[in-house]
This record gives C-alpha cells, sequence and structure tokens, in this order.
C-alpha cells in the first residue's frame, strides 16, 4: 500500500508544479469592438451631438468609406446622461484587433472632458466579457475616495501598459449639488434635530416616504413633499413651521452651498463604492493579472485610502474562485462515489485502489498537453477546461477496470497471479485500444481545427487526449506490474476458486 500511496502522490505533485495559470472562460471574440463613454454630468445633448458624436462620425468615415483600413460593416453610437456607448464591426474579422488598437491610439483621444475605453466584443458580453476584474475601492470619505481611484487607475496603466480601466462612477466631478449644512444651535432652539432637519430636505427636494395606501387592489407609496422652488435662493426662503409654533425661513436652520459632485453614486454593500474594472490583456490569464495586482497595484492603492477605506475584489475574479471551489467539491465527491462503488463491486479497496490510481496519471496527461499546447497557442485552465478534467474522470478508469476485472476472473478460475495478469492483457488489449482510439480520435478535431469558434473546446480536447493517451500507458505498463504484487485474493474470491475446481473435477 505503500508503493500505492507513494504512485497517487507522484502524479499529485507533478500535476501541480505543471499546472497552467487559472482563467474564468475561453476568450471567444466577435467581430466588433465595444466602446465605453463617460461624459460630464452636465453635458447636454447638442453639446454630446457637435462636439462629440460629430467628432466622432468625422473620425470613423475613412474607415466606413472603405479609404482606409480596415473596413467597416457599420457602428452605432448610443448616449445617455453622464455616458455612452459605441459599437464597430469590421468586414475582416482578422482585422478586428487592429481595429480596438486603433480606437484606442486615434478615434477616441483628444476630445474635451471625454473618456474613452475601447475593449473587442466578446461571445460572452459585458465590458471585458468573460476576462473581468474588478477592484471595488469603499470609504465615507468621498474625496479620498476619488483620490485612491484616481491613483489606482495611474498605478494599473503603469504597471500593465495597454490593460483598459474603466472607473464607475466617473472621477470627474461635473454634477452641480447644493449641499444642506444643519446649524445645530439654531436647530436645537427650535425643537429639532438633525434626523428631523434630514426629513425636512427629504420633503423640500424628491419627497419624504411616509406610508403606504392600500386602495383594494394596490399599495402605492404615500410621499410628502414641499412646493417645488427653480433656484437656490427660493429655496433658502421656504418657510418652515417649527415645533414652537413659530415661522423661519431654512436659512435661519442651514446653509446652503452651492458645490460639484460625482455624475451618480455607487454602493456596494452598503459602503460608498468607486470600482475599478480591469480587463486583461488577451495573452494574460486572470490568475496571473490578479496576482501581479495584489503585489504592485493593491498597496498603493491601501495607502492612499483613510482609515475606515478597504478594497474588495470582484468581477470575474471573484466568480473564478466560486465556480473552482464547487468544482473541486464536486470532483472530490465523484472521486469518492467512484471508489466506493469499486470497493463494493470488485470487494477489495486494494483493487479500487489500483483503478482509480490511474486518475492521477491522466491529470499528468492533461496538464502536460495544456503546457505542450501553450507552446504553440494562448490556452490557460480555464472552467471548461477543468470539466475536461471530470470527464476524463469517467473515461481512463474504464481500461483498469477491464484488466482489474479480468485478472480476478483468471484467478477465479485457477491460474496463478502472474498467468491471471498475462491472460487479462491478452484478452483485454483489443478493447483497450478501440476505447481509448475512439475517445482520441473524436476529440483530436476540437483540438487541430482552426478559428476562433474553436477556443471554446480546445483545452478540454487537449486534456482528454493526453489524459487518455498518458493513462492507457501506464494502465498497461504499470497496472499489470501491481496486480502481480501484493496481498491474495480475499476469502470470496478463494471459496470462489475451491467451488469451481471441484465442479471441474466432477
Amino acid at each position: 500500500m505503500a508503493g500505492d500511496r507513494g504512485l497517487l502522490l507522484m502524479p499529485m505533485v507533478a500535476t501541480y508544479l505543471f499546472l497552467p495559470n487559472l482563467d474564468y472562460l475561453p476568450p471567444v471574440k466577435r467581430d466588433a469592438v465595444d466602446v465605453w463613454m463617460n461624459f460630464p454630468a452636465s453635458t447636454n445633448t447638442k453639446t454630446l451631438e457637435t462636439e462629440i458624436v460629430n467628432e466622432l462620425d468625422k473620425r470613423m468615415a475613412p474607415y466606413m468609406s472603405g479609404e482606409r483600413e480596415p473596413a467597416l460593416k457599420n457602428y452605432y453610437v448610443i448616449t445617455w446622461p453622464n455616458g455612452g456607448t459605441m459599437g464597430v464591426r469590421v468586414k475582416d474579422m482578422d482585422q478586428a484587433k487592429e481595429m480596438e488598437r486603433i480606437l484606442r491610439e486615434e478615434i477616441l483621444v483628444d476630445i474635451p472632458d471625454f473618456q474613452g475605453f475601447a475593449a473587442r466584443g466578446n461571445l460572452f458580453g459585458q465590458f471585458g466579457g468573460d476576462r473581468n476584474i474588478a477592484l471595488h475601492l469603499q470609504s465615507r470619505d468621498a474625496e479620498a475616495l476619488m483620490r485612491a481611484a484616481a491613483l489606482g487607475v495611474e498605478v494599473v496603466e503603469e504597471v500593465m501598459p495597454g490593460t483598459p480601466v474603466q472607473t464607475n462612477p466617473g472621477l470627474s466631478l461635473s454634477e452641480p449639488e447644493l449641499t444642506v449644512r444643519p446649524n445645530d444651535r439654531a436647530m436645537l432652539e427650535q425643537g429639532w434635530n438633525r434626523q428631523d432637519m434630514g426629513g425636512l430636505v427629504r420633503t423640500l427636494g424628491n419627497g419624504l416616504y411616509v406610508g403606504e395606501y392600500f386602495d383594494g387592489e394596490k399599495r402605492l407609496d404615500i410621499i410628502f413633499k414641499a412646493q417645488p422652488w427653480s433656484t437656490p435662493e427660493q429655496l433658502q426662503n421656504t418657510p418652515l413651521v417649527t415645533p414652537r409654533g413659530e415661522v423661519v425661513p431654512l436659512s435661519q436652520l442651514a446653509s446652503v452651498e452651492r458645490t460639484v459632485g460625482p455624475g451618480s453614486l455607487r454602493r456596494v454593500d452598503g459602503r460608498r463604492t468607486i470600482t475599478l474594472n480591469i480587463v486583461p490583456p488577451e495573452e494574460v490569464s486572470l490568475e496571473e493579472v490578479r496576482a501581479q495586482l495584489e503585489t504592485d497595484v493593491l498597496p498603493k492603492i491601501r495607502e492612499a485610502l483613510p482609515a475606515d477605506g478597504s478594497i474588495l475584489v470582484g468581477g470575474n475574479a471573484s466568480d473564478l474562485d466560486k465556480a473552482l471551489a464547487s468544482l473541486s467539491k464536486n470532483f472530490l465527491l465523484a472521486l469518492l462515489i467512484l471508489f466506493l462503488l469499486m470497493s463494493a463491486l470488485f470487494r477489495s479497496l486494494r483493487d479500487a485502489s489500483l483503478v482509480l490510481l490511474t486518475v492521477p496519471l491522466a491529470t499528468v496527461g492533461g496538464v502536460l498537453a495544456l503546457q505542450i499546447l501553450n507552446l504553440i497557442d494562448f490556452q490557460p485552465l480555464d472552467l471548461l477546461t477543468m470539466i475536461g478534467f471530470v470527464i476524463l474522470l469517467g473515461l481512463v478508469v474504464n481500461n483498469a477496470i477491464l484488466l482489474v476485472h479480468q485478472t480476478r476472473a483468471a484467478e477465479v478460475a485457477g491460474s496463478t497471479r502472474v498467468d491471471a495478469v498475462e491472460q487479462a492483457l491478452r484478452l483485454r488489449l483489443r478493447p483497450i485500444f478501440m476505447s481509448t482510439l475512439t475517445s482520441v480520435f473524436g476529440m483530436l478535431p476540437l483540438l487541430v481545427a482552426p478559428g476562433e469558434g474553436s477556443v471554446i473546446y480546445r483545452g478540454l480536447a487537449a486534456v482528454i487526449v493526453g489524459g487518455m493517451a498518458v493513462s492507457t500507458l501506464f494502465t498497461l505498463v504499470l497496472l499489470p506490474a501491481l496486480l502481480q504484487t501484493g496481498s491474495l485474493p480475499l476469502p470470496k474470491f478463494t471459496a470462489m476458486r475451491e467451488r469451481f475446481a471441484l465442479r471441474s473435477s466432477q
């Protein structure tokens, strides 16, 4: 059993050492480039059209007419308050990456008060598709939070040049605001506190929720609102009836200041947040980028955050951790069920262990196949590739089951251990090769076929082809040697052999 443990441990160590970097999903690209745009919050429709949209149309015209390459099929621009999006489709899909570069370096630059982020369109959608890391910067101090976010953008662009970084919300303070600062002494003299003043301000603004009304069919919110006002001066002069029965203007209880702020507020887990969305380059895995962020970027951002600040890592990096944990549990559960099933069928823990011995050997083959594939083209260990290892689990044990079962059957029939192993090899060699070759050649087209869509199942095919090949080799060489060592058959098998010999003599 010590030898069996060694044979299990060595492939596991080899698998860990040669394991490729992790990724979320394969980068399946479309023939399009997506652009996300941020505008100043106060930008009106006419300014958007004349200074931004018309300028983009002017710069895109040579590519749309075919005067410059890459030629375009079409493009569109959609805007909304504070932002917009643009989609660009090329005629030749091979030139989509070049169009992405042109958008970043020529089309989206030198436009005042404008930020544009270009990324290759992905089959799985969203900004960056399936390869997005979100850094959620959180703090109560809005100004310090914005400074830390701006520093984060600079550090990411310095450490990983050419990597798109999108901030949500934007970092520009251009949205006009009115800040109401209460005068605590004046409020207390009138019998109010800060909570009361907060309710008053909401009443003067969008309205204060006071309850709901049920008409027998629907529930309707009851919102209490003051008379509308149009200027800050009118707001300051709004008369308020205090608990003491006096009528005083708002200006006696609080000051109203004109300021500017962000176009929108974002909260994650109830805390004020600015999110940095980072899209790794195509040739770099999600795990590599995350490790680089942990080493070179996050420490500098943490230094810039105030004492109550924190950073949460989300996006597909967080999704990858959850999916990996779930897949690992399912894989271990499948191994346990398979081991218990083999133990019950063979009535031998050793025979079940010999069958499972093919699993780590197969994983070594799958990992080596991925490393060889990486010498030709970038292939990380994404979720679909991991599923290939689960599929491999059900394929590689078949050959071992054939050999172990045939060996034990021959022993029951009266053969010696060595003769039983030789007989099992002689009888089961052809079925083993047939099952292996059908699996390998069935997956080979997915491995070698060119094209954009082939990247989806290429890693999965490499795992199955490499795992089946290595597992079969060790099954035919190593497993027969192990079958000839160890303990004698269990009592049930011995009794069956004696009964078989008795019947033959009669």
